[in-house]
């Protein structure tokens, strides 16, 4: 993926006005700083300006051109969803309810807590360890997903199948070194803190809410110890265990893991993918009789915690204190409005969608889009020719790879149908749970069924794109090919430094360290010879320790093999979007424009779809969490390994943005 969160989780744009205005080719000429030298800074002095007139706003943590560009589509989403529900058509009353519903803070605050009291109900049915599975799979069909994950996936070993699989889940901190790691010792006492105040939210006395906020810390990190890290996941190798339901009862008996499918409502298993091997016995562990107390007090702060958004403003607030705010930075709590468009998205996606592509993707843009592709196609091509480090066997399977990534631009062509999906205009919490348990159905009627590949897991207003290395395709959604981040009346040289950048980028993904472990087909399986393998390997730990060298925040430095998937792609994409641009410079004959020359432009414009402003609390949790890097690094470390980009701006060999051990896999 491209970017990080809606994020997270994705030109120049400036927010006091059409910024554009002086510039020929679509680059943000007021957004750079001329006072620094390229060489030295390239991502100020092509995003200087931007980040001093475009501070981080008060309901946010990250402020990029991604995240302005995001904005504005919000807004077009609110007129569109109100529209739907002033004025329904049978396509749009859907939306135009759930946004309603949503809206109506008054019928919210009049329900209180007694809108999740039949989910605490079923919480409080848990009598006996036998009561385990159909109380969690209740639990699970109403939105709350505690204890672990289920649902559907592609099958590694045969992609053209989707089978069942459990995972690890249900901890409120980010991941599982947020409970375990002294460095965030004062993290952990503030989320017991916050976790206290929701109970006492919900009626509880100071003693008892702090009593049962210290039995949820040690149940999640019980569970976080059993859980796999961050980088570790990032191995598809190590998420992979097809087994029988007997064989995990066995090795986890005390739950009833069949009892459980059934109660969910999944279709008769034999097998299932458990992705943690090992996660099972910790959610075993919790079903004895002396700890069914503690499993309940988890469960309902698992419930109070997931359905925050359906609840009163005073939970709504307290959440926002310490995840907005304490664990990102953000100021001010998102007005309604925006949360309202972001859930409905969330949940009714591309009923949404469809209205928004209506006139925001029209067919120039993605007949563009295909030609800038195919550009990509082309040169990726005969770059796997001649890279010098790879064996004839493994070029041509690369080959076949490469020929099979099917390319997804804008929307589906099988819009989802939301017929059975029931939406009252009067129950904003009880559209959040049916609408919880229409995608977890849906999810689980994949489940012995072929893969359909028309499926996209992004909706169509979403400013992002990703590659699917299953179902071996790069997806772009129409949010993403708008101006000023994709426009067919740019420059090509903007054109292909930010979006053909990032068709690169997504390809690329296809032959990252993660990527390259499953074939054409989408299989897991090793198509490398040994040497390849190792020659990969030791390209891929260059540009990992090189990442490792970067500062997120002073004191927080990169995770180089956490991002190195993301950094493999974006040195990539960013080279072959390159090649391609120059061919086509070289065909048009491309002039200077802007003070820049053709490849200057190409360069500025890729940095200058990365201008971000964040505060240095997301910063940091985005170092430790997240496989993408910091802004700055997407840039400066992409442009210091490239040759072009030193003799573009005539940068000399000790200069900052040239390395002297510059790294490249593609």
């Amino acid at each position: 993926m491209r970017k990080f969160a809606l994020v997270g989780a994705a030109m120049a744009l400036s927010l006091s006005g059409p910024a554009q205005a002086a510039s020929q080719s679509g680059l943000d000429l007021d957004g750079m700083d001329r006072n620094v030298r390229a060489c030295d800074d390239f991502y100020r002095f092509s995003c200087g300006g931007w980040l001093k007139a475009n501070p981080v706003p008060a309901d946010q943590a990250t402020w990029g051109v991604d995240t302005a560009m995001a904005e504005r589509i919000r807004a077009r989403l609110r007129e569109i969803l109100d529209r739907a529900a002033s004025q329904p058509t049978p396509d749009t009353k859907k939306i135009g309810d759930f946004w309603s519903a949503c809206m109506d803070e008054q019928a919210v605050e009049s329900k209180g807590v007694a809108a999740i009291q039949p989910v605490l109900d079923v919480v409080a049915s848990l009598n006996k360890p036998e009561d385990a599975p159909d109380v969690v799979a209740k639990l699970h069909r109403l939105g709350v997903s505690a204890l672990f994950g289920f649902g559907s996936q592609q099958d590694f070993a045969d992609a053209t199948q989707q089978i069942a699989a459990l995972d690890q889940g249900g901890l409120g901190l980010p991941e599982r070194d947020y409970y375990l790691k002294p460095d965030r010792a004062d993290l952990r006492r503030d989320y017991e803190a916050h976790v206290a105040r929701m109970f006492e939210l919900a009626g509880a006395s100071p003693a008892d809410a702090r009593r049962d906020a210290a039995t949820v810390l040690g149940v999640e990190t019980q569970l976080a110890k059993a859980s796999m890290g961050v980088v570790e996941r990032r191995d598809p190798r190590k998420l992979y265990h097809k087994q029988n339901v007997a064989a995990l009862q066995s090795k986890a008996p005390k739950f009833g893991w069949l009892r459980y499918s059934r109660a969910i409502g999944a279709p008769e298993i034999e097998q299932l993918n458990v992705v943690n091997a090992t996660y099972p016995r910790a959610v075993d562990a919790l079903l004895t009789d002396k700890d069914l107390a503690r499993l309940r007090t988890y469960l309902r702060w698992q419930v109070l915690h997931q359905s925050a958004d359906g609840l009163p403003q005073r939970f709504v607030q307290e959440t926002f204190d310490f995840f907005g705010k304490r664990l990102n930075g953000a100021k001010e709590l998102k007005p309604r409005w925006k949360r309202c468009v972001i859930a409905t998205d969330a949940v009714l996606g591309e009923d949404l969608g469809r209205a928004f592509v209506a006139d925001a993707f029209p067919p120039a843009a993605k007949a563009k889009m295909q030609e800038l592709v195919k550009a990509l196609d082309a040169v990726f091509a005969e770059d796997i020719e001649q890279v010098d480090w790879m064996a004839p066997a493994t070029k041509a399977k690369a080959r076949e790879k490469l020929g099979t990534i099917a390319n997804k631009l804008g929307y589906p062509d099988k819009w989802r149908d939301y017929s059975k999906l029931e939406i009252r205009r009067d129950d904003w919490m009880g559209d959040l749970q049916r609408g919880s348990a229409f995608e977890l159905q849906r999810q689980l009627n994949r489940i012995g069924q072929l893969v359909d590949r028309g499926e996209w897991d992004m909706t169509p207003p979403t400013v992002n794109a990703y590659y699917d290395p299953q179902k071996n395709d790069i997806n772009f959604p129409a949010g993403i090919l708008q101006p000023p981040y994709f426009d067919v009346g740019f420059d090509d040289s903007v054109n292909y430094g930010a979006t053909a950048a990032t068709v690169g980028h997504e390809m690329t993904h296809g032959f990252d360290d993660e990527g390259r472990r499953f074939d054409a087909k989408g299989n897991l399986q090793d198509w490398w010879t040994k040497q390849d393998g190792k020659r990969f390997d030791a390209k891929a730990e260059c540009v990992a320790k090189q990442f490792d060298g970067y500062d997120a925040v002073p004191g927080t430095k990169l995770n180089g093999h956490l991002s190195l998937g993301e950094n493999v792609a974006d040195l990539g994409g960013t080279r072959l979007a390159l090649l391609a641009y120059l061919k086509r410079a070289a065909a048009n004959k491309a002039a200077d424009m802007d003070g820049f020359t053709p490849t200057q432009r190409f360069f500025v414009a890729y940095a200058q779809s990365w201008c971000t402003n964040q505060t240095p609390e997301s910063a940091k949790r985005q170092a430790l969490t997240n496989p993408h890097a910091t802004a700055e690094w997407r840039v400066n470390g992409v442009v210091s390994n490239l040759g072009e980009f030193a003799q573009a701006f005539q940068c000399k060999p000790k200069d900052k943005m040239v390395r002297q051990t510059q790294c490249r896999v593609w």
